[in-house]
């Protein structure tokens, strides 16, 4: 039993939890200071919300961050003007992973699965569809926004894919953020439940539908034997 969770526990699993784990313990922070600094937040000044920006930028990248319960608490605190700093910030973060994980990768998990003539099959078949495949990752609420960035850059994924397919996929899900926490009258019931009005429910019921299907159709057709 010990050997078996050994060899589960590989630098890379673990590094799959902590990006998982690590940012809602940290949104769960940011959550509470919101809650209990509303006030100090709403005299925030233009400089302060550009330095948020910036340090939320480092925080999203190396997984400290979650990029909704932020769009919750800037749309709460500056409505639509909240627009460019998230895209900013979700961006920025998708880019900076990308840069790091190669800079320490150099390519040696996407060799890793060339090796396996059948991996290597399959994803030479996704990255025909690669920008839909990203697109539709990023469309889901359900999928950590840490760890599909770094599995992306270790798959060898183009760079301009992972950017177009992560700005055109988080776009829905950031406005719907974005409006949600504009039309919220109290942080604290925001944040306990932001999917509590029944337009907000329906708008995450179809993007996750849409992204299971479009994610479905994507590895279908990639995992269909070839005549």
């Amino acid at each position: 039993m010990a050997n078996r969770l050994q060899k589960a526990l590989t630098g890379p699993a673990l590094l799959g939890l902590l990006l998982s784990v690590l940012p809602v313990l940290t949104s769960s922070w940011i959550t509470y200071y919101a809650v209990n600094h509303e006030a100090q937040i709403a005299l925030f000044t233009t400089s302060d919300w550009a330095l948020i920006t910036l340090v939320c930028s480092l925080g999203c990248a190396f997984a400290l961050m979650l990029p909704t319960p932020l769009a919750l608490v800037f749309g709460y605190f500056i409505g639509w003007q909240a627009t460019l700093p998230l895209f900013i910030i979700n961006m920025s973060a998708i880019l900076l992973v990308n840069l790091v994980v190669r800079w320490f990768d150099h390519d040696r998990i996407r060799t890793l699965i060339e090796q396996n003539p059948k991996a290597a099959l399959i994803m030479s078949r996704i990255r025909k569809e690669e920008l839909k495949f990203i697109f539709f990752a990023k469309l889901s609420p359900a999928l950590p926004f840490s760890l599909t960035n770094m599995v992306f850059s270790l798959s060898g994924a183009q760079l301009r894919n992972i950017l177009l397919g992560g700005f055109l996929g988080m776009v829905p899900r950031t406005l719907l953020a974005i409006w949600t926490g504009a039309q919220a009258h109290h942080i604290r019931t925001l944040m306990d439940n932001p999917n509590q009005g029944t337009s907000t429910q329906i708008a995450v019921g179809v993007l996750l539908l849409v992204s299971v299907a479009g994610l479905i159709s994507v590895l279908s057709h990639a995992l269909k034997p070839k005549d």
